[in-house]
């Protein structure tokens, strides 16, 4: 799956963060490691077996990737920290095949960021 419209947490060219092992990959090298699943009660963190609120937690930000024949392939991937410091990632489907509980979570977040690297067209 090739990702669409990548920026980066860590600022690394689009070429390195094409496909979702890539950037998965990536962001674990980043610290980016904590156990993260949306539960009924909001964000579980298995490594600190802690549960955050949406307040609780910023998407530092979130790649959207694409499969080339299958529109099932599409996921999004979101890159999170905590209040407390917790590092990690949730990756769902995107689009029609989407988690329900993911999508009600996120949209409940309050402070959700894209890094795009912007290009100087004057020069």
């Amino acid at each position: 799956m090739e990702a669409q419209n990548v920026g980066t947490a860590t600022k690394q060219p689009v070429a390195f963060m094409n496909t979702l092992t890539a950037c998965v990959n990536k962001m674990a090298k980043n610290g980016y490691t904590d156990n993260l699943t949306i539960t009924k009660q909001g964000l579980y963190s298995t490594d600190k077996d802690k549960v955050y609120g949406p307040q609780d937690i910023k998407v530092i930000d979130f790649y959207r990737f694409e499969g080339q024949s299958d529109p099932a392939d599409n996921a999004i991937m979101y890159v999170i920290e905590t209040a407390d410091g917790v590092k990690g990632m949730i990756i769902d489907a995107y689009g029609h095949y989407a988690d329900d509980s993911v999508t009600r979570f996120m949209k409940h977040v309050e402070e959700v960021n894209k890094n795009v690297e912007k290009v100087d067209k004057s020069a």
